[in-house]
């Protein structure tokens, strides 16, 4: 019994010692059975007959069935949960913990009181609560000098404009930095002057650590305080966050507290590790101060202000919200508690994201709204602006799955046989969700981009210039463009997303080949009317907004798909053509466009007068402001094109913008007859002339016929 007292003695090393020994023996028996026998030392023999000893076998057995109880969990009815199973022990175990810590807390305050008072001593037996009272008022000095320096930056800061974009970040970059610097001088002032001194461990890290957290609490109220700006005299003047004044100002003070007690509950389980107190008992101080943030929290709620109506219906609406809000939080403080960590995260971020997303969403339109949005009503994207909310909501989404990916213990960038199918699964949609977060930001930029380049093209140009003409080329092209890239990255997205879920996308990838090539062969129609629109666009045959016509089909050029082309005809019928079917297309609104109109006149008119009025007229068109822009050249007459049978017949011409040939026709005819009318030349008009040797009698003849026609007719209406 006294070699088994020594062995429990030491039993820690004993396990170890015991691997070691039958090791050594294994070898010593490999040796002997290779080598000639050698006589063993005496202390080696002793060590080998201490296992024939009965206490020591019983002892070894003992500890060889523990190890494999710890090695291998207890057998489970075939109904049990393993993971339900994990976790209630780990409870026991925890609240186990927790209950020794409430026992042992007593003894273990004495015993960091004591660590704590031999400090004091050795400093002379000032207190620390001294001395952070002391050093705070050295940073509140500090903190003075830079107020009365800042005094211009802070005047200018208050007059500051916040009209356009640029103003907007000036300003609220310039006060935060001056937020930064008026908390960093408190910060130099007291954490940094209360360096320069020695001071024990403790005290100092005690003292700096309390510092430290009135730093932080002062800098999250300013940061707040500029974001939502509680003072602002002009409402959403100076205000980051597009909320009213009363909810900025309850916002503001609530999460100030809230940052700032984190920050005191920090430092003070971390002070609570240096004086000696065990895990559990720190994780007692540290749910005792969670509780502090419940109730900031469920006060904010209950108390935070609402826009919503006095009536009774809003009033049960909004006590069921504040319900759900106080049920959520208690929830989130007690799966804490228990340690139930993954279920606690899940919950902090399904809440928390879409509040966050919404909120940077709110917050970036109000920053990179202009003036343009303000007067049209409606809100037009920018480039930055895309950039600077999709890359923000991209980051916090990737950041939520990461943050999901540790506390679930999932590796996104490995992946092992071991992995159960549901690991995978969860890897592979965290994976996807970061790809299609990627896609979603690039194509948002891509497509931002060719709607402001198809918005800057809506302004009407000189007609027939060289920009109005890109402008027409645009117009038709990049809606094309737009269309192509919106399935070339959703056909990417797609891969990838297949890819990080485990799917072999090489067969897929060969498939759709074979599949297209097969869809090809069985739909030469339609293949033949892409390939057919793709040379007529490399061609510029037409544009949107052109006239043409091919065939019995023409009208203006609406729009056009992967296929066909739409056409308005001037009656306002809209023909559907696939581009195949077109063939050659006449297009009637390039570059100019010739008028050619005929009159006739008596012979007995003068010619040469004719002639001149008509240029006379053509010249006064072509000054006319209304048609100066369109008319390239003036009207003027050709000569006789031939000699009709009621007068001669005279050609004129004028060229102008396509389109505009029209409305100067017109105008011209009807300035033309005036003009003849007033100078005698008459237009000659269809006449018959019936011609005989006796014209008194054949009229007599005439007129007798017709009166005997007249009476027939009286006597007989029927």
């Amino acid at each position: 019994m006294p070699l088994l007292s020594k062995i429990r003695m030491f039993k820690p090393l004993f396990t170890g010692a015991a691997l070691a020994s039958v090791l050594l023996c294994a070898s010593i028996a490999v040796a002997q059975s290779v080598t000639p026998a050698t006589p063993q030392p005496e202390s080696v023999q002793r060590f080998i007959g201490m296992f024939s000893d009965p206490d020591v076998q019983r002892f070894l057995q003992q500890q060889s069935e523990a190890a494999k109880a710890v090695a291998e969990p207890p057998l489970e009815t075939p109904n049990a949960d393993p993971s339900f199973s994990e976790f209630a022990m780990r409870f026991r175990a925890h609240a186990s913990n927790l209950l020794g810590a409430i026992q042992s807390f007593p003894l273990e305050t004495m015993r960091g009181g004591a660590v704590l008072e031999r400090d004091i001593q050795a400093n002379g037996g000032t207190r620390p609560i001294f001395l952070v009272a002391a050093f705070v008022a050295v940073g509140l000095a500090a903190q003075w000098l830079f107020w009365w320096i800042s005094a211009g930056w802070r005047s200018w800061m208050a007059r500051a404009p916040f009209a356009t974009v640029r103003e907007r970040v000036v300003a609220l970059a310039a006060r935060l930095l001056w937020a930064a610097c008026y908390v960093l001088s408190f910060g130099l002032g007291s954490i940094g002057f209360f360096l320069l001194f020695q001071w024990p461990p403790v005290i100092r890290e005690i003292v700096v650590g309390y510092l430290f957290a009135i730093v932080v609490f002062r800098l999250a109220s300013a940061f707040f305080d500029v974001l939502l700006a509680p003072r602002a005299e002009e409402e959403g003047r100076f205000r980051v966050v597009p909320i009213t004044r009363d909810a900025a100002g309850h916002w503001a003070k609530r999460l100030s507290y809230l940052v700032g007690w984190y920050a005191f509950g920090w430092v003070t389980i971390r002070l609570l590790g240096t004086l000696g107190f065990s895990v559990p008992a720190r994780q007692l101080v540290a749910y005792s101060l969670g509780l502090v943030l419940l109730v900031i929290g469920i006060e904010a709620v209950w108390r935070r202000p609402s826009r919503l109506s006095a009536g009774q219906a809003s009033r049960i609406g909004l006590r069921a919200r504040n319900w759900l809000w106080t049920v959520y939080f208690v929830a989130v403080w007690l799966l804490w508690v228990v340690g139930a960590m993954k279920l606690f995260w899940i919950a902090v971020v399904c809440a928390a994201l879409p509040g966050a997303i919404a909120l940077t969403k709110a917050s970036v339109n109000n920053i990179l709204r202009s003036s343009a949005d303000e007067d049209d009503g409606h809100k037009k994207g920018t480039v930055v602006s895309v950039i600077v909310e999709r890359g923000i909501r991209a980051a916090l989404i990737v950041g939520a799955i990461v943050l999901l990916a540790d506390a679930l213990d999932v590796r996104l960038t490995q992946m092992t046989m071991q992995d159960s199918p549901i690991l995978r699964l969860v890897r592979g949609l965290l994976s996807a969700g970061i790809i299609l977060l990627v896609v979603d930001l690039a194509w948002s930029v891509v497509k931002v981009l060719i709607d402001r380049k198809l918005g800057d093209t809506e302004a009407v140009l000189e007609v027939g210039s060289e920009r109005e003409r890109r402008r027409t080329r645009l117009r038709t092209l990049l809606p094309i463009l737009r269309n192509f890239l919106m399935i070339l990255f959703v056909a990417i997205a797609i891969m990838m997303a297949l890819s990080s879920l485990g799917v072999e996308i090489g067969p897929l990838i060969a498939g759709a080949g074979v599949v297209g090539v097969a869809i090809g062969f069985g739909a030469q129609t339609v293949v033949k009317d892409v390939i057919s629109g793709m040379f007529y666009l490399l061609d510029d045959a037409f544009r949107v907004g052109e006239y043409i016509q091919s065939g019995s089909y023409k009208g203006t050029v609406e729009s056009f798909s992967l296929r066909s082309i739409k056409l308005r005809h001037q009656r306002g019928a809209v023909y559907i053509v696939p581009f195949s079917e077109l063939g050659a297309v006449q297009n009637m609104s390039r570059d100019w466009a010739i008028e050619k109109m005929t009159i006739t006149i008596t012979y007995d008119s003068d010619i040469e007068k004719a002639r001149k009025i008509i240029k006379k007229i053509g010249l006064e068109l072509f000054e006319d402001p209304e048609f100066k822009p369109t008319t390239l050249e003036p009207l003027k007459m050709q000569g006789i094109d031939s000699l009709g049978d009621s007068g001669l017949l005279l050609r004129m011409k004028v060229m102008t913008l396509p389109g505009q040939q029209f409305t100067l026709k017109r105008r011209a005819l009807r300035m033309i007859h005036e003009a003849f009318n007033e100078n005698g030349i008459k237009l000659a008009v269809p006449t018959v002339q019936v011609s005989g040797g006796k014209d008194d009698a054949v009229a007599a003849a005439a007129q007798q016929t017709l009166a005997a026609q007249s009476a027939a007719t009286a006597a007989n209406p029927a």
